[in-house]
């Protein structure tokens, strides 16, 4: 395994040092040397694509209540950054197609379908080859009914299932979907599983690295990339862990 090879995929942008889903947490992710952005997709009461993780507003912004029941510019007239620190005041709700326009040429995208919004997987598609970043962006989901309209729609677009648990059911469900990636828990990933998941062609790419001690547990067992808050410590271990192998 290369540096170049592992996706350093950073989750929410470098989440740990700069508040999730704005512009200063994807800006530093790509500062460190992460070359994959994961970001999460809302449709708001207009029907525009907002960049932010809940249902709701309350845990990441000055706002409240559901993302969908606000339209644009209310969200846009909310303050994104302040809840993370006051150097980060001012920080906004990006839409996703500024997030597309901002990161074209700079990063692939790993874009999160959230909610449960009609028509959420093809709007983003829609947006994804307007921009044409389609070569550059992987969709991703915990709910089955994304990947299956992102396949009936754009089934060319990589797709990754974001799954808790792993057994024949669910891999037999993933090659349905049309996935490429199946994204188990990282506690979940070890040799065996990865090994198995690559013999039934699927990339491995794992989420809910909360700590170091399971960033180095997916890459000794062999995954192919993983979401992480903290990209910069990942690279840094990657690098090590290669030039250990040669």
């Amino acid at each position: 395994m290369s540096p170049q090879d592992f996706l350093v995929i950073a989750h929410r942008g470098a989440s740990s040092y700069a508040p999730e889903n704005t512009s200063a947490a994807f800006d530093l992710a790509l500062q460190m040397g992460a070359r994959h952005l994961e970001l999460d997709v809302h449709l708001s009461r207009d029907g525009h694509l907002v960049v932010i993780h809940d249902d709701t507003l309350d845990r990441t912004t000055n706002g409240t209540g559901a993302v969908v029941s606000q339209t644009l510019a209310e969200l846009q007239a909310l303050d994104a950054g302040s809840w993370f620190g006051e150097s980060f005041a001012g920080e906004r709700i990006p839409t996703l197609a500024e997030v597309l326009t901002r990161y074209c040429g700079r990063a692939h995208l790993h874009i999160e379908l959230k909610g449960h919004t009609a028509h959420l997987a093809q709007h983003t598609v829609d947006l994804v080859r307007t921009h044409g970043m389609v070569q550059h962006v992987t969709l991703t989901s915990f709910q089955s009914t994304h990947p299956q309209a992102t396949q009936t729609y754009a089934p060319a677009l990589p797709l990754g299932w974001l799954v808790g648990e792993v057994n024949d059911a669910i891999i037999a469900q993933a090659r349905a979907l049309g996935c490429t990636q199946l994204c188990p828990r990282a506690p979940l990933v070890t040799p065996e599983l990865v090994h198995r998941l690559h013999a039934e062609g699927f990339v491995v790419r794992a989420w809910g690295v909360t700590n170091a001690a399971l960033m180095c547990q997916v890459v000794e067992a062999g995954a192919d990339g993983m979401t992480v808050n903290f990209p910069d410590k990942l690279l840094v271990y990657v690098q090590h862990h290669s030039s250990q192998s040669a």
